[in-house]
């Protein structure tokens, strides 16, 4: 049967519009794109700098285009209004884009000086006092700057450019301090995901996430790489005593291994929890103001499986998330693998195994939940 069936005589429509739907997210494909057409009508062009372009828009039929946050130069934008466009405009009075069309990185996130002066903080404090005053103003930035930030995502990872079963979660505790155990644990799998052909997904913080993302970050190099990434972290090991001090010593590890050698992996962290910076080492990071959607954004993505490190409540909450998407799973093919590292963890100090065997009994999840104890049993089964 046809999906658009059911729509009727609205099918149509709606396939045409989707063919000519064109989404600008940049200058240089406005300028390839333009010379093209004398029509901008199912154009969405999202956070451009069109103060140099007048003469291009002013000669073209924008009967239906649709421009989110971008510039003019004086008096376009009313001219391109009257002419049938339909203009969203650019928010002054908030310290991010709410239209923005791409993921964030730690550069940008950090800045040039001490973290806790930077862009990530300033945008964690404009958030505190939003959350005190609630203006329609910064609700709807909110709203835009979330959807905007879903769509880069699956831009980058979504499934028309890479294999859902690609996507790997890896779930932990945020107070690991660097240098522990389950610090080098958690860094180990995210390089053995990695060099596996897994994009490792995390909740970007700090801990087992940035861990993860830091074997990522450093697959290919070797043990002694990571070794000694490790060691030149653990001298800051907790964000909670030297907020600066934890974020520089990422950079410096950033800058002596660059991005350009790095293995990728995403990171999904909240201005809700912003007291926790986001960890450098993710690539590519999609942060959230709604730690709701974010979190079901992070979890609905792992559709490689996930694996859950040592935690506490917010782990635990990502477990069960994910056991209620596979229970009630429409098709046996939905149900993603998860994996629980460390059986004294998930048995004796918070047992939550004994309910996910319950809960699994006689359905399909029952056969893709593992209890393990060992990194090497874990990416086993989550790359088999």
């Amino acid at each position: 049967m046809d999906r658009t069936e059911p729509l009727g005589q609205w099918s149509g429509t709606l396939t045409a519009m989707s063919r000519r739907h064109t989404e600008i997210e940049n200058l240089s494909d406005f300028d390839h794109r333009i010379g093209l057409t004398r029509s901008l009508q199912g154009w969405f062009l999202q956070s451009v700098d069109l103060t140099g372009r007048s003469g291009p828009l002013i000669d073209r039929d924008v009967t239906g285009a649709v421009f989110l946050g971008c510039r003019f130069a004086e008096g376009v934008e009313n001219l391109l209004r009257l002419r049938g466009a339909l203009i969203f405009p650019a928010l002054p009075h908030v310290p991010f884009d709410p239209y923005r069309a791409t993921l964030y990185d730690a550069d940008e996130l950090y800045g040039p000086g001490p973290y806790s002066s930077g862009p990530d903080a300033a945008v964690y404090a404009w958030s505190q006092h939003w959350q005190r005053e609630h203006d329609l103003q910064g609700d709807l930035a909110i709203t835009l700057h979330d959807h905007a930030i879903t769509e880069a995502l699956d831009d980058m990872i979504g499934p028309a450019v890479l294999p859902s079963t690609r996507l790997v979660g890896v779930m932990g505790g945020h107070a690991l301090r660097r240098g522990e155990p389950g610090y080098r644990q958690a860094c180990d799998l995210g390089a053995r995901l990695t060099e596996a052909g897994r994009i490792v997904l995390t909740g970007g913080g700090p801990g087992a996430m940035e861990a993860a993302n830091l074997g990522a970050y450093l697959s290919g190099h070797g043990a002694h790489v990571c070794a000694e990434a490790i060691e030149v972290l653990a001298a800051r090991p907790d964000f909670h005593d030297d907020l600066d001090g934890w974020a520089a010593a990422a950079m410096q590890v950033r800058h002596r291994w660059p991005a350009e050698s790095a293995g990728r992996s995403v990171g999904i962290p909240t201005w809700f929890y912003g007291h926790e910076p986001p960890n450098a080492f993710a690539t590519w990071i999609a942060k959230y103001f709604t730690n709701a959607l974010r979190e079901d954004t992070l979890l609905a993505r792992c559709r490689g499986g996930i694996v859950y490190l040592p935690g506490a409540a917010g782990t635990v909450q990502e477990v069960f998330q994910a056991v209620t998407e596979n229970y009630y799973a429409a098709h046996d093919d939905n149900v993603a693998p998860m994996v629980l590292v460390d059986r004294r963890q998930w048995t004796e100090k918070l047992p939550v195994w004994p309910l996910l065997q319950a809960l699994g009994a006689g359905r399909v999840m029952g056969e893709k939940i593992h209890l393990v104890d060992t990194i090497d049993e874990a990416v086993e089964i989550v790359t088999s």
